[in-house]
């Protein structure tokens, strides 16, 4: 049940409750009221036959009458009253009644044989004739203090049980409140404390899927995501800090051979023609080399920026992808690599030129590092094609989906990754050799991290196979306009 409905549904019972314990305990009164005076009405007419068969003497309306017997019946609880036809009292044994104050027509003649129930006393009155002729009246109070004592106690009691209901209801109210919502609202105000201080919090299981239970399962969802972006931000200031040490290091080496080679040439000592012109080339390669890293820093440190946005420009499939896949002849010529290249792509797409040569730049970089002479690298672009040379262990994983996207594809012969190092690959500074100090002239170690970043700007993806003693085989794929 939704604490909401929960609550009005209390607030409904806490009301109505105590007015229909009310309504009952009147109506149990009033039941009981009306069983007393019956039972009184009958004992009571029964007492009133007795002094009325006393009453109805004539003589007794005399000035002069003897009223004795009167005398014997009236008591604290009985009181009788006589008036002559003109309504002059003419006795009484209430003093205060002797007043002789006439009572008015209407009052004297009114109610006649009729035994009245009021609250505190029993009223009767009558006339008395004698030989047709009216005389005189009496009337006859009887009080009603076991009534009126009954009535109190029984008020009294009702008013207890009314009060004992609403504390007792008050109390499972309470009660019922603080476990479905104080004890929750605290033991999360609790929880979020100890989060607040860096703590961490234990999610519970959470059994009632009210409001404050789902405010729980946010808590707890933030939570992890809380902790997770903390343990991505410190994963990522430490790979940071391991960068710039690196990166460091590796500036470090290529300065010390500049700074060496310069200070040869600087004092000439006694070099040849064909060593200086050795050390030229050595510092150039070098400054090459620093320059090609600080600008994969650079990349790097760009894409890395959320606020980072990368221009895209509509180009022609079949001229830009027959653009991207040429020029890499010479460089495996260099190495005596054979180099096969396909590209079948046709629509139009909205791409980085200059980001998307640096992707293919950088894996074809790896690919002729990562060949041994004499062996193969094939680059392709393409939107539909049946690649025969893909290797087996890529076709059995990979699906292609020719409708919606375009693929490029970088695969060399070599002596491949190990299965446990391909998860890792993409890192920044990641080296599956553990050989960093021998790439000095080859790479900084970004390439494929930023590769990887540079694909995804595209909305595309990148994603790496390898197996050992074959080759290599890297997918990129990047959605059709």
């Amino acid at each position: 049940m939704k604490l909401k409905t929960w609550l009005l549904s209390s607030y409904l019972i806490v009301m109505i409750l105590p007015l229909l314990f009310a309504y009952l305990l009147f109506a149990w009164i009033n039941d009981y009221n009306e069983d007393q005076k019956v039972k009184e009405f009958f004992t009571t007419t029964i007492e009133m036959k007795k002094i009325q068969r006393v009453l109805n003497d004539p003589s007794l309306f005399q000035r002069d009458a003897s009223r004795g017997e009167i005398e014997q019946l009236v008591d604290e609880k009985l009181s009788i009253q006589l008036l002559n036809p003109n309504g002059l009292v003419l006795y009484s044994s209430n003093p205060v009644q002797t007043v002789a104050v006439p009572v008015n027509r209407e009052t004297l003649y009114g109610n006649l044989f009729i035994l009245q129930q009021e609250f505190r006393s029993h009223r009767y009155k009558a006339p008395v004739f004698d030989q047709n002729k009216l005389i005189g009246f009496y009337q006859i109070e009887v009080a009603r203090d076991g009534w009126v004592q009954a009535v109190s106690q029984r008020s009294t009691w009702a008013t207890i049980a009314f009060v004992a209901l609403f504390i007792v209801l008050y109390v499972v109210v309470l009660l019922f409140v603080n476990r479905k919502v104080n004890r929750r609202l605290t033991s999360l105000q609790h929880d979020m404390t100890a989060f607040a201080k860096g703590n961490q919090v234990m999610e519970e299981n959470i059994i009632i899927q009210d409001e404050i239970g789902q405010l729980q399962t946010h808590f707890y969802a933030m939570q992890k995501d809380i902790t997770d972006a903390r343990n991505r931000i410190e994963k990522e200031q430490q790979e940071r800090e391991y960068m710039i040490a690196a990166i460091s290091h590796d500036l470090k080496t290529p300065l010390t051979s500049i700074r060496a080679y310069a200070e040869s040439l600087e004092l000439n000592e006694q070099l040849t023609k064909a060593q200086e012109s050795e050390y030229r080339q050595v510092i150039i390669e070098k400054s090459n080399f620093m320059k090609q890293m600080l600008d994969d820093l650079l990349t790097f440190t760009l894409l890395q920026s959320p606020a980072y946005e990368m221009e895209r420009t509509k180009v022609d499939g079949s001229e830009f992808f027959e653009m991207l896949v040429s020029d890499y002849e010479p460089l495996c010529q260099k190495k005596c690599i054979q180099l096969h290249t396909t590209a079948n792509v046709k629509g139009e797409y909205e791409v980085n030129p200059k980001q998307l040569m640096r992707v293919v730049d950088n894996l074809m970089t790896n690919a002729i590092q990562h060949t041994e002479i004499e062996g193969k690298i094939w680059l392709a672009a393409l939107t539909e094609c049946e690649i025969e040379w893909l290797y087996d262990f890529v076709q059995v994983t990979y699906s292609f989906d020719w409708v919606n996207n375009v693929y490029i594809i970088v695969q060399n012969e070599g002596q491949g990754i190990a299965e446990d190092h391909i998860q890792s690959i993409f890192k920044p500074l990641y080296q599956a050799d553990e050989a960093r100090r021998k790439y000095s002239t080859h790479g900084t170690g970004l390439g494929l991290s930023i590769s990887k970043q540079l694909v995804e700007k595209h909305n595309g993806n990148i994603q790496f196979f390898s197996k050992e003693s074959i080759g290599t085989c890297v997918i990129c794929c990047l959605p059709k306009l």
